[in-house]
C-alpha cells in the first residue's frame, strides 16, 4: 500500500513571513514594528488572545523562537527580564523581546514574575513583552494588578480564518505552482482533513508531490483513493 509522504517532522519553523494573515493585518504589523526595533518609542506590550488555531504560539515562537517561549511549565526564574548592564547604553534601534505563552495558566509565583517584568518594560526602552491567553485580560483568572497590566497595552483578538479564507490561500497556492486542481478539492479538503491552514499547506504540498510522481492530476478521486488508504490527515 502507498503512503503519501507526509514528513510531520519536517515542518518549516514559525515565522512572520509564514504566517497566515487573514483578517489580522493590524497585529502582524505591530509585531514587525516591535521585531524591527520600533518599539523603542511604540508599543512595548502587546497582548494576543483568540480561540485554539488562531495563530497565538505560531507569533510568539517566529519573533523569539520556540524554545525561549515562556509559559506555565517555564521556571519561575526564566521570567527575569534582561536588563542592561549599569552604564552600558541601548543599541540604537534594538528591542528585546520576551514572549509568555498561556497566561491563563500561570501560577502564583509565575503571575508575579509576570507582573513584575512588564513594570521593568514600561521603564526599560529596550525590552518588549508580548503575551498571548485563551481570553481577553480582564476575564482571565489571574491577579487583579497582572490583569489590569496586560490589558495596558496594545490588546488583539486573533481572528480565525474562514473556510473560504483558507480555500483563497490553497487555490493561490495552485495558481503560484501552476497546478491544476479540481473545483471540488479543496473544499473536500477543508471539509475532510485538517482545519489548520498550515497543516492544510503541508498536505497540499505533499498531494502536489504525490500526483506529480503519479503523473496524475489532483482530482477529488484521487483524495478519495488516499483517503480510503489511510494516508491523509484527519480533523483533530
Amino acid at each position: 500500500m502507498y503512503q503519501l509522504p507526509l514528513d510531520l517532522h519536517r515542518i518549516e519553523a514559525p515565522s512572520l513571513e509564514n504566517f497566515v494573515v487573514g483578517r489580522n493585518g493590524e497585529v502582524l504589523a505591530q509585531l514587525r514594528l516591535m521585531r524591527e526595533g520600533a518599539g523603542l518609542s511604540g508599543a512595548r506590550l502587546i497582548y494576543l488572545w483568540g480561540e485554539p488555531g488562531c495563530g497565538k504560539s505560531h507569533l510568539l515562537q517566529a519573533l523569539v523562537g520556540a524554545p525561549r517561549v515562556l509559559g506555565p511549565d517555564s521556571p519561575p526564574d526564566a521570567f527575569s527580564a534582561v536588563a542592561l548592564a549599569p552604564g552600558e547604553p541601548a543599541a540604537p534601534q534594538a528591542t528585546t523581546i520576551v514572549a509568555i505563552d498561556d497566561c491563563d495558566r500561570l501560577d502564583d509565583e509565575r503571575q508575579q514574575r509576570v507582573f513584575q517584568l512588564i513594570n521593568h518594560a514600561r521603564a526599560q526602552p529596550g525590552l518588549a513583552v508580548v503575551a498571548a491567553g485563551a481570553q481577553p485580560p480582564l476575564a482571565l483568572a489571574l491577579r487583579d494588578d497582572l490583569r489590569t497590566r496586560l490589558g495596558s497595552g496594545l490588546v488583539y483578538r486573533l481572528q480565525l480564518l474562514s473556510d473560504d479564507e483558507k480555500a483563497a490561500v490553497l487555490n493561490r497556492v495552485a495558481a503560484e505552482r501552476g497546478v491544476a486542481i479540481s473545483s471540488d478539492v479543496v473544499p473536500w479538503l477543508i471539509g475532510h482533513t485538517s482545519r489548520d491552514i498550515r497543516a492544510l499547506l503541508r498536505l497540499f504540498d505533499a498531494l502536489d508531490r504525490h500526483a506529480f510522481e503519479r503523473k496524475r492530476a489532483i482530482t477529488l478521486p484521487l483524495l478519495r483513493e488516499l483517503d480510503a488508504a489511510g494516508a491523509l490527515i484527519k480533523s483533530g
